[in-house]
């Protein structure tokens, strides 16, 4: 939950890097989607760099172009060396100059900064994720993480929509979840191909089927505001409490210290007190047309 005072910090008790970006490798570059619109980067430090700590399964790091600009990308997962990944929808100046580079280029990191997603509050509950699109990418980790101890929870249900089958991303990671036997994953997409078998229409028709535990389950949700909108409600028409669904509101960050005030929603600053949310606390954001 966010602080009861929202005053900016002062810089000496900000850290270092949360300030000042250090030099990062990227190691290898992966398109997620066909047309490349969609990358992934697996970042280490250069030598000499002392790294913040390790990014917990929601939180963002600040990556910066040097001579072009900044801009916020969540973590999608930590590998087992410490290398930290990223993945990136080019749609403005900044990211589409990142859709450029190659292995070996170096960029500036700094972080890791925000709210993390509840896995500890989920322990021996049933899960449910619902991502839309992009979405998927900062509820990763959290797949990971509760496959990694799959015993510590209950029935998990992933349900992810996009916009076409060439628009899924993780396609090989989908495939993965998809064949085992103690994980209900859920497809959906906005337009069908003559090859598609699967599902075809909103992602929260996914939700709608139940198939978890209404009094002991806990639920994420990542993607555009609206569809985070309408899962909230269909969560709870399947009985969810609204204090047991979390939201995640990554959008128009800039500074990530809660400097600037870009990314206020009324008294929440989102780089600072977010991007993960108690849906209770953005509910009234979501009902303000166009918000």
């Amino acid at each position: 939950m966010a602080p009861e005072t929202l005053q900016p910090r002062t810089d000496s008790a900000l850290p270092e890097q949360a300030m000042a970006p250090q030099p990062w490798r990227i190691r290898s570059v992966r398109p997620d989607v066909a047309s490349n619109e969609v990358f992934s980067w697996t970042l280490y430090p250069e030598p000499g760099v002392e790294p913040g700590p390790l990014p917990t399964p929601g939180q963002f790091n600040m990556l910066y172009l040097f001579g072009v600009g900044e801009v916020p990308i969540s973590v999608s997962a930590i590998t087992a060396d410490g290398g930290i990944v990223h993945t990136t929808r080019a749609v403005g100046s900044v990211t589409r100059t990142m859709q450029d580079l190659g292995p070996g280029a170096v960029v500036g990191l700094r972080g890791p900064f925000g709210t993390a997603w509840p896995v500890e509050q989920a322990r021996g509950r049933d899960l449910v994720l619902v991502a839309g699109g992009i979405g998927l990418a900062p509820l990763r980790p959290v797949i990971h993480a509760a496959l990694e101890r799959r015993d510590d929870f209950g029935h998990m249900v992933i349900c992810y929509g996009a916009r076409s089958p060439g628009d899924m991303i993780f396609r090989d990671e989908l495939e993965a979840w998809g064949a085992r036997d103690d994980l209900d994953l859920r497809i959906t997409v906005d337009r069908g191909t003559a090859a598609w078998r699967g599902d075809v229409g909103v992602v929260t028709q996914l939700v709608d089927r139940g198939g978890f535990d209404r009094r002991n389950t806990l639920a994420m949700t990542c993607g555009p505001e609206v569809m985070m909108r309408f899962a909230a409600a269909a969560l709870e028409r399947r009985g969810l409490k609204p204090e047991d669904i979390f939201v995640s509101m990554e959008r128009n960050m800039r500074c990530a210290v809660g400097f600037c005030g870009h990314c206020q929603i009324g008294s929440q600053f989102v780089c600072r007190d977010g991007p993960v949310f108690p849906y209770p606390v953005m509910e009234p954001a979501f009902r303000i047309r166009e918000l």
